[in-house]
């Protein structure tokens, strides 16, 4: 009992969080009436500098890592983001009044990993002292570009099936184009320049400072327009729904089990193992929707963009980080 306990109240704690509140205050005054608005493009620069901070500090830390111990937990997080794919190809593809199409591309959507939710995760396990690998946060391209991949080639495998054309699917310019999306590009940058060069003077005090009040802007933008894509969101299957509120954690959890087994082999820290499942329960919000929509162009943007921004993303964030928090507080 005294387990069930303290996880809960590790549960309630993380939720009073500054990120996660500023996550849940954004959805809140847009439920009131709020006209706040925050320009696009102040939106596209935050995420650049939250993803370039991440990756200069996990460019850093990689540079002086054991490439050894980063080799299982790189490997289950391509594994995880495959699985994922597969899952919502079996499952929510599947299911009475969904287009197969559209069920890939969520699946897809939500196999790809959210820059926010992962720099979200990062300072939920700072401000609670849990210590993670530098290098973690790194993980994001292994997990990111296998789910794209598939879920593009698993569609067009279908289109190309049920319109009768035999014509070959090619790998390589969905992986470019992966690659060249801005949030995959802005990290790899960053991890990079962290990796060749020495920028840690730039980062102790440029990126470091911001990086919180940044976050929490992105948090309250992302809370206003998860609020208003339940507009569209309402025109799909209610399907798409269910899948955005319940797979998330599922999808955190089976990261949070291969992650317990890295901690087993190699040494996987807790706060990795956490981490982990943090951007395995992550639905992208950059590069995956232009990526799903020139790979899928069939598929309803409306389904796929509206069950990761409107549900998929406030359940990752404010049930799914205090979670898996609260869990690797009983398990290790």
């Amino acid at each position: 009992m005294e387990p069930l306990i303290g996880f809960l109240a590790k549960f309630v704690s993380q939720l009073q969080s500054p990120t996660l509140a500023f996550l849940l205050g954004g959805i809140l005054i847009a439920a009131l009436g709020s006209r706040l608005t925050i320009p696009d493009s102040i939106y596209k620069f935050i995420v650049f500098m939250l993803l370039m901070k991440v990756g200069l500090k996990g460019g850093m830390a990689i540079s002086e890592a054991d490439l050894g111990a980063m080799l299982v937990p790189a490997l289950f997080a391509a594994l995880i983001g495959c699985l994922i794919v597969l899952i919502g190809r079996f499952t929510l593809a599947k299911l009475p009044g969904i287009r197969t199409e559209d069920g890939i591309a969520t699946a897809g959507l939500f196999g790809a990993v959210s820059g926010s939710t992962l720099a979200a995760g990062m300072v939920v396990l700072d401000t609670s002292g849990i210590a993670y690998e530098p290098w973690a946060p790194a993980l994001y391209p292994f997990m990111d570009i296998p789910a794209l991949v598939l879920a593009i080639v698993l569609a067009s495998l279908y289109l190309k099936r049920k319109d009768g054309s035999g014509e070959k699917v090619e790998i390589w310019p969905i992986v470019k184009e992966s690659l060249q999306g801005s949030a995959l590009s802005a990290l790899l940058l960053g991890i990079a320049l962290g990796l060749f060069t020495n920028p840690g003077k730039v980062v102790d005090t440029f990126y470091e400072p911001l990086f919180r009040g940044l976050l929490s802007v992105l948090m309250l933008i992302m809370g206003i327009e998860a609020y208003a894509r339940l507009k569209e969101f309402r025109h799909v299957a209610h399907w798409f729904a269910v899948y955005a509120a319940v797979m998330p954690i599922v999808h955190g959890l089976i990261a949070f089990g291969l992650g317990y087994i890295a901690h087993v082999t190699v040494g996987f820290s807790p706060g990795g193992v956490v981490l982990l499942a943090v951007i395995a329960g992550s639905s992208s919000d950059i590069s995956g929707p232009p990526t799903l929509r020139a790979g899928i162009p069939t598929a309803n943007p409306s389904a796929y963009i509206g069950a990761s921004t409107s549900i998929g993303t406030p359940v990752a964030i404010a049930i799914g980080i205090p979670l898996y928090i609260g869990l690797a507080g009983i398990v290790f």
